[in-house]
């Protein structure tokens, strides 16, 4: 990535593109603060039906991939300032290596709950767990396509200042599913264990 200095007209259009994706990201917080909502309501309207029964090994495992995943990006952001885009490409496939296992593990789960006849249509406390959890998978699976096109990106044209930009920009919305992941963690997870 070249030194140059930035014209005014390119540092404001990169001040607005900063910008508009913090305010996205807080639309983003106020969508899951919704579900989270959603979920405290919901959680005890099982119609005696059977609650989530967490495997809290098995969500911890899915924390420590993400988690990983989350300071691999970080590392990878690090190798971008220190313009070695070997190390960079290196962190960013472990990166997401590491978020395409926490979505296999989060299939899997769906698709063992659903298996057993607890899909999100049997209570309310199943539609609220399979939407705010299958929400944030989703987001993780738009975060990896979006990893996929930067390391193309990259690998066509290298460490320019637009890629730059775009690695910023994805490794914050990296960190803010890490964040959000956190917050199911505790209350999906940890709260229905008690």
């Amino acid at each position: 990535m070249s030194d140059t200095v930035l014209t005014h007209d390119e540092k404001v259009t990169d001040s607005t593109v900063v910008l508009g994706f913090w305010i996205y990201l807080m639309t983003d917080f106020i969508l899951f603060a919704g579900l989270f909502a959603t979920f405290l309501v919901l959680r005890t309207n099982t119609v005696q039906g059977p609650t989530l029964n967490a495997n809290l090994s098995f969500a911890l495992v899915e924390t420590i991939l993400l988690l990983t995943s989350s300071f691999l990006a970080g590392m990878a952001l690090l190798a971008a300032r220190a313009n070695s885009v070997r190390s960079l490409m290196t962190w960013l496939v472990l990166a997401g290596a590491l978020g395409a296992a926490f979505i296999g593990m989060e299939i899997s789960e769906f698709t063992r709950l659903v298996a057993s006849g607890n899909g999100p249509t049997r209570s309310g406390f199943l539609s609220s767990y399979f939407t705010l959890v299958g929400t944030h998978g989703l987001h993780v699976t738009i975060g990896l396509l979006w990893l996929i096109a930067l390391i193309i990106s990259i690998a066509m044209r290298g460490l320019t200042r637009a890629n730059m930009r775009k690695l910023v920009l994805w490794s914050l919305f990296w960190h803010f599913l890490d964040i959000v992941w956190i917050f199911i963690f505790t209350i999906v997870y940890l709260m229905g264990a008690v």
